[in-house]
């Protein structure tokens, strides 16, 4: 719409930043949503534990069809364990079920494949110290080379076309005004997430765009949403549930679920919507296209057909997703809400 040198000010946010923890007397709970990676919740536990500013209380919440992750939580008596039986698929869901009845006024989510660095939820708070900010997205270091460097200028932009950017492995070296914020390293003010009435779960499958749905609505409400550097989560990127990343039930699931985020926080006339449809036509007709007439290492018949095959399956998975995307958004399913009235109700 990680940090590095000190002093730091963060550029016009109202935030100085120096070394040293910030007294503040703000309380946190983080949230930790996982599915079936016990070992990954360990480490991730075992991490938050070591926070230089420690925070009120740790809740998993866990929607596997085992115990194995709870006889994990149990090594951690300070750990809330609560259950989402929705399973798979309702990440969002597991993030509702874990804010049920949170009295603290910071609420840091973190995925079970994200190792938090020691000073990563002092950061948090630190950030919140700006006016007006509702959320903090903090950076995600996923180990690839340059990264710092990659897109430090494009940090969770919300464009024009309705498009979203990423880029949240970026080192601004400074505290920067964003739109949306990766789930993996995310949290919220109580004040926000109380204004926007609270977390909700339109995005089946890969779960994907239910972190930009909070923000976005975050902003929307009048909030500022601002990226945090400093506040570090070593990004594992475990196994996925299930299949494999960017396959092209991937590319279906994003294709639904990013209409479905359009529609449900914008509104069906919202001129985002509609560019964002042209843009997947174009993209569409482009993939064919290049299946058609592009190069290939060796030009046999086999492999020209495999890759006019491939094209034609991102585009179909592209289409498909959106279409679905448009029929789901008619009457949008918000499993957030089921799963809290049936954890409270338990």
């Amino acid at each position: 719409m990680a940090g590095g040198g000190s002093p730091m000010v963060d550029g016009g946010l109202g935030v100085e930043e120096e070394d040293g923890d910030l007294v503040n007397e703000r309380s946190a709970v983080v949230v930790v949503a996982t599915y079936k990676r016990p070992d990954h919740v360990r480490t991730c536990l075992e991490h938050i534990r070591q926070q230089t500013r420690k925070p009120q209380r740790i809740v998993v919440v866990d929607a596997s069809p085992d115990i194995l992750t709870e006889a994990v939580v149990a090594e951690f008596p300070e750990v809330d364990y609560r259950r989402n039986d929705l399973g798979i698929g309702t990440l969002a869901a597991s993030r509702a079920i874990g804010v049920q009845g949170a009295t603290e006024d910071v609420i840091a989510f973190i995925d079970d494949d994200a190792y938090a660095e020691p000073q990563w939820l002092a950061e948090i708070l630190r950030a919140f110290d700006a006016p007006g900010v509702g959320a903090v997205g903090g950076r995600a270091d996923n180990n690839r080379p340059e990264e710092e460097r990659e897109g430090w200028d494009r940090i969770g932009r919300f464009l024009p076309n309705g498009t979203l950017t990423g880029n949240f492995g970026a080192d601004p070296g400074r505290i920067v005004e964003t739109d949306h914020m990766l789930g993996a390293n995310m949290s919220v003010s109580s004040n926000a997430l109380r204004a926007i009435g609270g977390i909700h779960d339109y995005y089946p499958g890969t779960c994907l765009r239910e972190d930009s749905d909070l923000a976005l609505r975050v902003k929307l409400a009048g909030y500022r949403v601002v990226f945090a550097p400093r506040a570090v989560v070593l990004h594992v990127a475990g196994e996925y549930a299930k299949g494999k990343r960017f396959d092209l039930r991937y590319r279906f699931y994003a294709a639904r679920n990013h209409v479905l985020l359009l529609t449900t926080v914008l509104g069906w006339r919202d001129p985002h919507l509609l560019r964002h449809i042209a843009r997947v036509l174009r993209m569409a007709i482009r993939e064919v296209w290049e299946g058609v007439t592009g190069t290939v290492a060796k030009p046999t018949v086999r492999a020209k057909v495999r890759r006019l095959g491939g094209g034609m399956a991102r585009a179909g998975a592209d289409l498909v997703g959106t279409c679905v995307g448009l029929g789901a958004s008619l009457k949008p399913n918000d499993r957030a809400y089921s799963a809290s009235s049936e954890w409270k109700a338990s």
